[in-house]
């Protein structure tokens, strides 16, 4: 569990870096492109991972079946990602030929076309260490990936091009790729690829898409909306608050990884309750505090953090250490319900889900800034936490059901 924790910390601190280094070098309108082509990586990220990485990991057998599942999980992967990168590289190019050239938004979404492969793969080894109860194997390769993207990304000078950003951060996972890659094979040597499961109706990795799609993409797809079609620097603003409150994503993804297992043997309804109450204040906290440690933080300080993003971006932290704390809360009645009633929880991330959005689209509208979404994405999230632990209050007095296998996802 250790190296696994160590795992996720590690993965989450790349996430952190890539963007934190990314602001520093750019121009506000450089780093808002930056996100806008980032945010859309995060998006496929997360419906790979729910698609192939969660479905992996439920897998249960003997070397042979493991290693099969694994393989499998890999190579579709690898095509998937061939497939969704020439898309994006193709429409990137015409993007870019049409109007911005090479150095807008086109050119960024062609080179993330490029190495959309690498970056999915190498996330997806992930899993697969997991599946195999090898997370120190995981854990070597993202501190491979973690050591080599930030050196590589400092080293650029100023007002570096977007596209050329997203490149170098793509091809800075090739050595944690190919060591991923190198560990892996003695535990697939012998096995077969069998890309069949993933193209049949009933796929488990369906459920766990549109868990995920309602959950997460689509506040994620709904902010990449503001920079297409209102302010792109909105996205640069809420991207760089965001990426301030990167250390509590680790907390609430721990919580997520480990939770509904430890909860489990509590042995009962409101014992589970309890304790889940304790830790969720605990993270809302946590969230509170963080919130004003950067809140206080000097100009120059924030500057050095952020770059020129730092003075868009730091109008929006009471916002953002608000929608954290209740966050916290969040993910904490979510995961309560996946010990106690797996089936609750798709409601409760469909409805209230959709209404952030709808309330973080209504902020800016009304505002007519990013500091209007911010406080929108903030009352969405203290909604959906009310719900789920409303739903959880309202869960009859019995023993719990086995968790679910998959987390649930904290989501603004």
């Amino acid at each position: 569990m250790f190296a696994s924790v160590l795992d996720q910390a590690a993965s989450s601190l790349t996430n952190i870096a890539v963007l934190v280094i990314a602001a520093r070098v750019s121009t506000a309108h450089g780093f808002a492109t930056f996100s806008m082509v980032y945010l859309t990586f995060t998006v496929l990220l997360g419906l790979n991972t729910a698609y192939a990485g969660q479905v992996v990991v439920l897998t249960r057998g003997d070397r042979t079946a493991t290693g099969a599942a694994c393989r499998s999980a890999v190579s579709f992967t690898a095509l998937s990602a061939t497939a969704v990168g020439a898309l994006l590289a193709a429409t990137g190019a015409v993007t870019a030929a049409a109007r911005g050239g090479w150095a807008g938004p086109g050119g960024a979404f062609l080179a993330l076309g490029a190495v959309l492969p690498l970056v999915l793969v190498q996330d997806v080894l992930r899993y697969a260490f997991s599946t195999l109860q090898r997370p120190v194997l995981a854990l070597a390769a993202d501190t491979l990936r973690l050591v080599c993207v930030v050196p590589v990304l400092l080293l650029q000078p100023r007002h570096t091009a977007p596209g050329l950003l997203v490149a170098l951060w793509g091809l800075s996972a090739v050595p944690a790729l190919l060591l991923g890659l190198r560990l892996l094979r003695p535990h697939v040597r012998g096995t077969r690829t069998d890309l069949r499961p993933y193209a049949r109706r009933g796929h488990l990795g369906q459920r766990f898409v549109v868990e995920f799609a309602v959950g997460n993409a689509s506040s994620q797809l709904a902010v990449l909306g503001l920079g297409l079609f209102a302010a792109p620097l909105a996205v640069g603003a809420l991207r760089g608050a965001t990426t301030l409150f990167g250390p509590l994503n680790v907390l609430f993804n721990s919580v997520n990884a480990f939770g509904p297992p430890l909860l489990g043997r509590l042995g009962g309804r409101r014992a589970t309750a309890r304790a889940a109450a304790v830790l969720g204040l605990a993270l809302c906290a946590v969230g509170l505090a963080w919130g004003l440690v950067l809140h206080a933080l000097p100009g120059g300080t924030g500057h050095q953090l952020l770059g020129a993003t730092w003075q868009s971006a730091s109008a929006l932290l009471p916002a953002s250490g608000a929608q954290y704390a209740v966050m916290g809360l969040g993910t904490c009645a979510l995961v309560t319900l996946r010990v106690l009633s797996p089936r609750a929880t798709l409601s409760v991330q469909v409805v209230f889900s959709l209404l952030s959005v709808v309330l973080m689209l209504g902020g800016y509208l009304l505002s007519g800034s990013a500091l209007g979404a911010a406080w929108g994405l903030a009352a969405g999230s203290a909604l959906k936490a009310a719900a789920a632990w409303t739903r959880v209050a309202r869960l009859p007095g019995r023993e719990p059901s086995p968790a679910a296998a998959t987390p649930a996802v904290p989501t603004p």
